[in-house]
């Protein structure tokens, strides 16, 4: 079986949802819509980016092969982190920057860690994995919002608004990294479920409202978690996934990781801040052949994507 197109272009829109999140698209304009976007429809992007992950995962079925994946997400954290270095070397706590990783890295350690966990409760059953990622997840998703509450004093809200807190390998990623395993593990299929498409689309409707929801009733602070992508990711990627288009070419899949990757640097480019009219498209038009490079990079030098 070759690639899966679909599941390529899927990455593609869903690298685009990052770079959006990260300008926040439409805050000056429109602050309404700019937030049921960024932390809404656009927060569904990592959770599927995790799914994916996890659900290769299955194939790592012995410890040499965990190894290898291990030591391959380990050196792509290292390059990125080693890229980015002249913009987290200030940190104030330079051990917490390594460990969580600096801005968008976090996930890449993030699987990492997540990798570890998922491999050695790989044999459970489906119903005890599926109710731990539903309950990490939970906790991290109260977390935020005891937090974006500032439910508790001083101290204690200074600790829970840290997003390190719950947006982390555990109540994140090995909560979707779980959810992909599932998914292949069980082989769920959205074909056996009648309007498919029309279910895609509530979903991703209800994550808009939860975000809208956040707005007007607990906080305009930004959020990582919404529970209704514990529902919208996976229907999106198995929606994605069975609109079977054979490819050949891992091209697509190669540049979404590279948008993914370089789009910060871009972004905190002394040119970018000038940037007065037209900000989005130009900065795409950049982005775009500066993606394709890093590609034909590494056709030379693998592990940089």
């Amino acid at each position: 079986m070759g690639r899966n197109l679909s599941i390529d272009i899927l990455k593609i829109i869903l690298a685009f949802f990052v770079v959006f999140l990260h300008m926040n698209l439409l805050k000056e304009s429109n602050p309404a819509l700019s937030y049921v976007l960024v932390n809404g429809l656009f927060r569904v992007a990592v959770p599927v980016f995790l799914i994916i992950t996890g659900f290769y995962f299955l194939h790592i079925d012995d410890i040499k092969k965990l190894k290898k994946w291990l030591l391959r997400t380990l050196v792509l954290y290292l390059i990125w982190m080693t890229v980015y270095y002249s913009f987290w070397k200030s940190s104030e706590n330079i051990f917490l920057t390594l460990v969580f990783g600096y801005h968008h890295l976090w996930y890449l350690i993030g699987t990492f860690f997540s990798g570890i966990i998922l491999y050695v409760l790989r044999k459970c059953s489906s119903a005890v994995l599926f109710s731990i990622a539903l309950g990490l997840f939970i906790t991290g998703y109260v977390i935020q919002i005891l937090g974006n509450l500032h439910y508790f004093g001083k101290e204690s809200d200074s600790l829970f608004n840290n997003y390190l807190m719950y947006r982390n390998f555990l109540f994140v990623c090995l909560p979707f990294l779980s959810i992909g395993f599932l998914i292949h593990k069980e082989k769920i299929k959205l074909s056996n479920v009648k309007y498919s498409s029309a279910l895609m689309f509530f979903l991703c409707t209800l994550v808009i409202a939860e975000a809208y929801f956040n707005y007007w009733n607990i906080s305009k602070e930004s959020t990582d978690i919404l529970l209704s992508l514990f529902l919208a990711s996976p229907v999106l990627f198995l929606y994605g996934q069975e609109k079977y288009i054979k490819s050949s070419s891992k091209i697509l899949a190669t540049l979404s990781t590279a948008i993914y990757f370089v789009h910060p640097f871009l972004m905190k480019s002394e040119w970018y801040s000038r940037i007065e009219s037209y900000k989005v498209l130009i900065f795409i038009v950049v982005l775009i052949p500066v993606s394709l490079g890093l590609v034909l990079i590494n056709k030379k030098i693998k592990y940089l994507l």
